[in-house]
C-alpha cells in the first residue's frame, strides 16, 4: 500500500551541525491498517511524516502510494490522495469561516470550483448526518465559525473532514498532543470509530504509548532514524516500550 524505500534524509549538510537521520531507511505500511510511530524527540517520526506529506524533501529514495512514486510530487499534489491532521487544533481547519463551509472546502477537495458554488444547500443534510457521527452536536451548529468552537470539537471536526472523502492514506500527527486528557480520551475514541467505519490506511504518531497500542494495529518505535521495534499492538505491553524508550535515552546520556 504504502512503501518507503531507501530512503535518506541529511540536514545543515557541510556544517558542524550536520544530522544524517535516514540512511537507506525502509518501511511497509499495510493498507487498512493504523500504525503508530513512538520514539523520543529527535528519533525522526515528525520528519518521516513530513517526507510521506510531502511538506520536507527527501535527499534519496522512494515513497511509493498504491504503486505510484510520490517522491516528485508537491505537496498539494499529494493531499488529493492523503489527509492529515495536525497537532493544533486550528491547522486543519478554517478558524474563520463555519463548520458548513469547511465541510463544504473538504467536500471539494481535489476538485475544480468557483467560491459562490462553494456552498449547495443540498448537501446540507449530508454534512449534518456525518458530523452526527461525531456526537458532539455539531451537525446542529453549521453555520457557527469555527473559531468559536473548543479544541477537542476543532480536532473532531479536522479529523473529520482529513477522512471524509476516503483518502488512500491518513496521517496523525501527534493530534491529541494539545488536548487535556479527558478531551484527548474523546478524540481518540472518535478517531476508532472513524477509522474503522471508513477503513482508512493510518500512520499515527503518538506521544503517548497507552494510547499508541490501544488505538493502532502495529507499533513501530523509531531511534536515531532506525526501527527499534516494530511489532503488532496486541503483542507489545506498555512496560516493554517504556523499558525500550528508557534504555534509549540512557544511551543518549551516556
Amino acid at each position: 500500500m504504502l512503501k518507503v524505500q531507501n530512503l535518506s534524509k541529511s540536514f545543515n549538510v557541510g556544517t558542524e551541525n550536520e544530522i544524517n537521520l535516514f540512511n537507506r531507511f525502509n518501511l511497509n505500511i499495510e493498507e487498512h491498517k493504523c500504525t503508530a510511530i513512538i520514539g523520543s524527540n529527535g528519533c525522526g517520526k515528525s520528519t518521516l511524516l513530513n517526507m510521506i506529506a510531502g511538506s520536507v524533501p527527501i535527499d534519496s529514495g522512494e515513497i511509493i502510494l498504491n504503486g505510484e512514486d510520490i517522491s516528485k510530487l508537491k505537496e498539494e499534489e499529494r493531499a488529493i490522495h492523503i489527509g492529515r491532521v495536525y497537532q493544533d487544533p486550528s491547522l486543519g481547519v478554517s478558524p474563520a469561516l463555519t463548520i458548513l463551509e469547511n465541510m463544504s472546502l473538504a467536500d471539494k477537495k481535489g476538485e475544480k470550483f468557483g467560491l459562490k458554488r462553494l456552498i449547495r444547500k443540498e448537501n446540507n443534510e449530508k454534512y449534518e448526518e456525518i458530523l452526527k457521527a461525531l456526537g458532539l452536536g455539531l451537525e446542529n451548529k453549521l453555520n457557527t465559525r469555527v473559531k468559536f468552537l473548543s479544541g477537542g470539537q476543532r480536532q473532531s471536526l479536522s479529523l473529520l473532514m482529513a477522512a471524509m472523502k476516503h483518502p488512500d492514506l491518513l496521517l496523525l500527527d501527534e493530534h491529541t498532543a494539545a488536548l487535556d486528557p479527558k478531551t484527548s480520551h474523546v478524540v481518540m475514541r472518535k478517531t476508532k470509530e472513524l477509522l474503522s467505519n471508513y477503513k482508512i490506511t493510518t500512520i499515527m504518531i503518538s506521544h503517548n504509548m497507552k494510547d499508541a497500542i490501544e488505538y493502532s494495529d502495529r507499533i513501530i518505535m523509531l531511534d536515531k532514524g532506525e526501527i527499534a521495534l516494530d511489532k503488532r499492538s496486541c503483542d507489545v505491553s506498555e512496560e516493554e516500550l517504556l523499558a525500550i524508550y528508557k534504555a534509549k535515552l540512557e544511551e543518549q546520556i551516556a
